[in-house]
């Protein structure tokens, strides 16, 4: 019986969930309509109060009170797979084609500026989900055992303060990231590759805090420079683990026997584990060449070697053959690329468009169905309108994943897979800015 099996399902799942985001591995950077229509390429102009997300030393050089409610909708990674699984015919060796199921992630924004009068001090407070995650196959798939569905939603709150060295035209910043995110998943684990387990559910809770720093400097009216590092968050994540034993190998898993054939029983234990949600780094440049004409070019270092391993801890006593079995997960740094560009073709419109490039920070021997990650390039068009305070700024982008081979089946365990993922995702977004 492979008890190691039941385990390695649910740490890979809990894995996803920590790294939940569009950007490399699942983090979303489009929390500001604005910037999504520039690529994502906004941190040394961070000119609205989305500036909170992207680089919040933005916020000293905003006037007044500001308000931005936003909401972004992704078209969940229509992911495809062609190749085998373990559970892909005998000892895994027929090839087929799952899809994994249609689905929209909305994932709301909203953030408050406001900078004072007499001296130049700033504040602001931003709520976001920056690490969500939605995928789902279908109940017969041939990843069943690893993944049937998984949904992650985060909310995360920031508050900020930013002080203004006019002299030097230079703001510095610095605020508190509290994320609380819920976690739920469904799985069929099996034995033996003919042999099912049961039916496996985890739900688990988490709320944690990290921090965010932030440069911004304007040397000269038509250059702007950005810095903007967000620290490593450790969830300690809790929840509850519930298995239905539908076969005798899955009641022996729970230290239960039974002579009918058809005999269930289910047994349900707290559960709870540690993971490290990266740091950020992002280092900008922006440059108006002529009143009407802004370019900007972004890098963004993501610290995904956080991801090195992953222990899980039961407390039932029916659950003791799952403790001690670390998974590795092995992720590594990545960097993405970003430019993008705003033309004012009117006093109150402006069109924007956006190129970003991302690596995958995944290795071939821990990819799977969970999060089928690749290299992948993204492509964004947007436009802002302006009436009396009113900003309303629109987005769209298309993300291509480049199609990722994997050879990491192993049977043993009932793990990996032979083929290639193929994905692509369209997102739309839209935010509100409202100047008091």
């Amino acid at each position: 019986m492979k008890n190691k099996l039941v385990l390695t399902c649910m740490l890979a799942t809990l894995a996803g969930s920590a790294s939940m985001a569009v950007a490399s591995g699942l983090r979303v950077n489009e929390q500001g309509a604005k910037a999504m229509g520039m690529g994502n390429a906004f941190a040394a102009q961070a000119d609205d109060p989305t500036a909170l997300y992207y680089n919040p030393a933005g916020i000293a050089f905003l006037k007044g009170t500001q308000v931005s409610l936003g909401a972004l909708i992704i078209a969940v990674p229509e992911t495809e797979y062609n190749g085998t699984t373990p559970l892909s015919g005998a000892n895994g060796t027929t090839s087929i084609f799952e899809k994994a199921k249609k689905d929209l992630f909305i994932a709301p924004t909203l953030y408050v500026t406001y900078s004072m009068e007499k001296l130049p001090l700033s504040f602001g407070l931003g709520v976001n989900s920056i690490y969500p995650l939605a995928k789902s196959w279908d109940d017969s798939s041939a990843f069943r055992n690893q993944i049937t569905n998984i949904s992650v939603k985060p909310i995360n709150f920031q508050p900020t303060a930013a002080y203004r060295f006019d002299s030097l035209n230079l703001a510095v910043a610095a605020g508190i990231d509290v994320t609380h995110a819920i976690v739920s998943l469904q799985k069929s684990p099996f034995a033996t590759s003919t042999d099912p387990l049961g039916l496996m559910g985890v739900d688990g809770t988490s709320t944690d805090v990290g921090y965010n720093l932030g440069l911004k400097w304007k040397p000269r009216t038509d250059l702007s420079f950005g810095a903007a590092y967000r620290s490593k968050i450790d969830l300690h994540i809790d929840g509850t683990a519930n298995f239905l034993a539908t076969s005798p190998t899955g009641l022996a898993a729970i230290g239960m026997t039974s002579s009918a054939a058809n005999a269930q029983a289910r047994a349900v234990s707290s559960a709870s584990t540690t993971i490290t949600l990266p740091d950020s780094l992002s280092l900008a440049v922006a440059w108006q060449p002529t009143e009407k004409l802004t370019l900007e070019f972004d890098a963004e270092r993501t610290g995904w070697s956080s991801f090195q391993n992953l222990l899980i801890n039961f407390n039932n006593p029916q659950f003791s053959n799952f403790n001690n079995q670390p998974t590795a997960l092995n992720w590594n740094d990545v960097w993405a690329y970003k430019i993008g560009g705003q033309y004012a073709l009117t006093k109150n419109i402006d069109l924007r468009a956006g190129y970003m490039y991302d690596t995958n920070p995944i290795p071939y021997n821990t990819l799977g169905p969970i999060l089928p990650d690749s290299d992948r390039q993204s492509f964004s068009i947007g436009s802002g309108i302006h009436v009396d305070n009113v900003i309303i700024d629109m987005a769209y982008m298309y993300t291509r994943f480049n199609n990722r081979s994997v050879n990491n089946q192993d049977m043993p365990t009932l793990t990996g897979e032979n083929g290639v993922f193929k994905s692509d995702v369209h997102l739309f977004g839209a935010t509100m800015t409202v100047k008091f």
